[in-house]
Parts: structure tokens; C-alpha cells; sequence
């Protein structure tokens, strides 16, 4: 059984603690950092965006890990199988990223050396993402801007999860694999284009106090099955999930509650397609991966691995209802994160 939460609660206790561990629709949620009693360096903030149009994918990702914070900027060509990849890093930023509290309110504006990032949150629900680069790698640069814009009445996948053995670690997490883009980036001399009903945009973001280490799993994607806006989040890692887990698919940004999803990883290819299952029957979908990022990185005593693959997914899923329903060639991508503080 999982804990639907429907009304506004608090992610915290008075004293600090994590309390009520279940997922919601909608951020209901309450979180208050200033009631967390652990040190500053042990939270854990990121906001992340994914965007992309038939040719390309762009993941912007702003995290603040106490020890070690970044700005980090991928570009992934899926026509000719080129990536590009720019990461500025802050030791120490103890939130001086200034991240917002809530994911429905609050920008993020990263200035550092000429270089420029805003993430706009809009009172109707669209979001706005301003980029300007002028050295991105070694003889490019990025500017532009998109909007976000989310489909009537859509929902979340929102949870909020403890940790067995660590009883102040928690992860308040939002996903919302279902917005529609707009807009336009120069990146170096190529013009990229995102129009309604050819791009597609996730958002990804995460609260919380941080445990001693973790090894989590996430794959994600969106796009179109016929005229129906499909997309879904799946994932797990060392968290509890006995209040709920992180697995959800959406039709036209209404959200399905999935159970357990397991990823069967090939183990000496990760280029070679995967597979995914629910142990309630009702996912079943392959992965073909056409590009693979690894990223290592080492900051006093915190250390990250991420390896990510990116590629389309096909495959069917039982909804709510009872429906089945197929869906072909969804772009996203896949990944595997170690962390250790």
C-alpha cells in the first residue's frame, strides 16, 4: 500500500524531523529548511530541466550539495551521436545558490563571471529557462530562452521519502514529465529550435537532507502516442519505500501510480537495449540508448559517479482504469547516480 497524501502538510516536525512519507498529486507538501536541525552541509538541493526536439536534448541542472556545488550543462546531438558537456563548479556554496524552498515559486538566477542562468517559475504554471554563455567549451557559446508551458489540470508525481538506518535523512522530490516547449538556443553555430507540438520539457526537483551515501536509479521521458502528451518517471534507490515509491506515468499530464519498477540493465553494454518491469504487471517497456555520458568527481570527502544514457523508450502501460495502452519511441534518457559524503 501506498500513502496518498490530499491535504498540506508539513515535510518536518517543529523539531526538525522528517515526518509524513507518501506521494501526493500536487505539491501539498510543506518544507520550511530553516526547521532542519542537521548542518547546513549535510542538505541537499537541485533543480533540474530537461528539454528536447527531434534533434537534440539539453539538461540544465543547478545542485547545491553543501561541500560541493554546480551549474551544469549538457548538450546532446541525436542525429549525428555528439554530446557536449559544461559543468562550473562552487566549493562550499552552503546555500549560496539561494534555491527556493518550494517548486512552484521562487527563481533561480545563477551569475558567476559573465555567465548567466535564470529558471523562472510563472504564476500560470509556465516556466522560463535564460541562458547566455559566452564560452561554452572551448570556442562556443549559449544563449537563449524557452518557456515551459504545462497542460490543463495536470498533476505530479510528489514524494517524500525517509531512510531506514538514517532517521533525519529524507528526499522531497517533484516530477513533472509533461510540458510542452517553446522557443530557441544558439549553441555555437547551430540554431536550435523548439516549437509546440515538436518539444517537449522535464522538470525535476529535489529537497532534503542527504544521507551517508546513496546509489539511486531514474529514468524519464515525454513526448506524443498519437495526439495523447505521454511521459513517466521511474526510479528507486536506497531510500524506504514502503511509504511509496517514485514510479508514475502520465497521459495528458494526469498522473498513474505505478508500483515497484525494476531496470534490467545489460551489465557489459550499456548501449545495448534495456528492459523495464513493474512487479504489479502493469509497465513493460524497452530502452534503446543511442549516447552515454560518464561524469566522476571528487571534492574533499564528498565524491559523485553518474552515468547517463540517453535514447527513446517503447513499451505498454496499464492505466488507472484498467486501459492498456502502448506508446512508441519517447525520448529521455536513463541514469545510475553514486553518491558518498
Amino acid at each position: 500500500m501506498q500513502n496518498e497524501i490530499n491535504s498540506t502538510v508539513s515535510v518536518l516536525t517543529d523539531t526538525g524531523a522528517p515526518q509524513n512519507f507518501g506521494w501526493s498529486r500536487q505539491p501539498v507538501l510543506f518544507f520550511d529548511p530553516a526547521l532542519i536541525w542537521s548542518s547546513r552541509r549535510k542538505i541537499s538541493e537541485s533543480d533540474r530541466y530537461i528539454i528536447f526536439n527531434p534533434t537534440h536534448i539539453i539538461v540544465f541542472e543547478v545542485r547545491d550539495d553543501g561541500y560541493a556545488g554546480r551549474l551544469g550543462i549538457t548538450v546532446v546531438s541525436m542525429k549525428d551521436k555528439k554530446r557536449f558537456t559544461q559543468i562550473y563548479h562552487t566549493l562550499y556554496p552552503l546555500g549560496s545558490y539561494e534555491m527556493p524552498p518550494g517548486s512552484q515559486s521562487g527563481s533561480i538566477r545563477y551569475r558567476r563571471k559573465k555567465k548567466l542562468l535564470d529558471l523562472v517559475p510563472m504564476e500560470s504554471g509556465a516556466r522560463i529557462i535564460r541562458v547566455d554563455i559566452p564560452q561554452f567549451g572551448r570556442f562556443r557559446k549559449m544563449r537563449g530562452e524557452v518557456v515551459l508551458t504545462e497542460p490543463l489540470l495536470s498533476e505530479s508525481l510528489v514524494y517524500n521519502q525517509p531512510w531506514r538506518d538514517e532517521p533525519n535523512a529524507f528526499l522531497y522530490s517533484r516530477c513533472s514529465p509533461w510540458y510542452t516547449v517553446e522557443g530557441f538556443i544558439q549553441f555555437g553555430s547551430s540554431e536550435l529550435f523548439f516549437t509546440s507540438g515538436n518539444a517537449w520539457g522535464i522538470f525535476d526537483w529535489n529537497r532534503g537532507v542527504r544521507p551517508r551515501s546513496d546509489v539511486h536509479y531514474w529514468a524519464t521521458a515525454c513526448g506524443t502516442s498519437g495526439s495523447r502528451l505521454t511521459g513517466f518517471s521511474v526510479g528507486y534507490g536506497s531510500a524506504d519505500l514502503s511509504p511509496c515509491t517514485e514510479n508514475a506515468f502520465f497521459l495528458d499530464g494526469i498522473i498513474h501510480k505505478l508500483d515497484q519498477v525494476t531496470f534490467h540493465i545489460p551489465p557489459f553494454n550499456w548501449l545495448s537495449p534495456w528492459r523495464f518491469t513493474s512487479n504489479d504487471n502493469r509497465l513493460e517497456m524497452t530502452f534503446n540508448p543511442i549516447q552515454e555520458r560518464i561524469e566522476r568527481r571528487q571534492v574533499m570527502l564528498h565524491s559523485l559517479s553518474r552515468r547517463q544514457v540517453f535514447g527513446s523508450f517503447s513499451g505498454k502501460v496499464i492505466l488507472d482504469d484498467g486501459a492498456e495502452m502502448s506508446f512508441y519511441n519517447l525520448t529521455g534518457f536513463a541514469e545510475r547516480q553514486k553518491t558518498r559524503f
